[in-house]
C-alpha cells in the first residue's frame, strides 16, 4: 500500500499531511506537558517541557517517516543515524524560528511583531527543514 499511495501523493497532498503533522506533534507535545504537570506538579516546568519535547519529536518523526518521505527500515544503525541527524536538523531550523521571532521583537517589541517574526521563521525552519530530511535523512534513492 506504501508505494501506492506513495505514487498517487501530490506535492500538494505532502504539504498538506506535513502541516497537519507539525500540528499534532505540536498537540502531543502540550499534552504531555500537561500531563507530567498534573501527574507531578511539583517538578517543575522544566521536565514537562523536554518530555512534551520528546513525545512530539516521536510523534513527528514517525509520521513524517511513514507518510512524507515513504521510508523503510533498514537496519538498527541506519535507524539511529537517521533519527540523529533529523534531530540536529529540528534543532537548526527551531533556531531559525526563535532567531526570528527575537529579531522581530527586539526590532518593533510589540506582539504582533514578535508573532509576525515567529511565523516568518516557522515557514522558514519547516520549509528548510523538509529539504534537509529529505536531502540528508530520508534519502529519496534510499526509501
Amino acid at each position: 500500500m506504501g508505494s501506492q499511495f506513495q505514487r498517487r501523493s501530490t506535492p500538494t497532498g505532502v504539504a498538506a499531511r506535513y502541516v497537519a503533522f507539525a500540528v499534532l506533534s505540536t498537540a502531543a507535545n502540550f499534552l504531555v506537558q500537561a500531563i507530567v504537570l498534573h501527574i507531578a506538579p511539583w517538578s517543575g516546568l522544566m521536565p514537562s517541557i523536554l518530555a512534551g519535547t520528546a513525545a512530539g519529536f516521536a510523534v513527528k518523526y514517525v509520521l513524517d517517516k511513514k507518510w512524507i518521505f515513504f521510508d523503510r527500515y533498514t537496519s538498527h544503525g541506519d535507524e539511529v543515524a537517521k533519527v540523529a541527524l533529523y534531530g540536529l536538523f529540528s534543532v537548526l531550523t527551531t533556531l531559525i524560528f526563535w532567531g526570528f521571532e527575537i529579531s522581530f521583537w527586539t526590532l518593533w517589541k510589540t506582539e504582533s511583531a514578535k508573532y509576525t517574526g515567529g511565523a516568518i521563521g516557522l515557514a522558514i525552519g519547516y520549509i528548510s527543514k523538509y529539504a534537509l530530511d529529505r536531502r540528508f535523512v530520508f534519502k529519496p534513492g534510499e526509501a
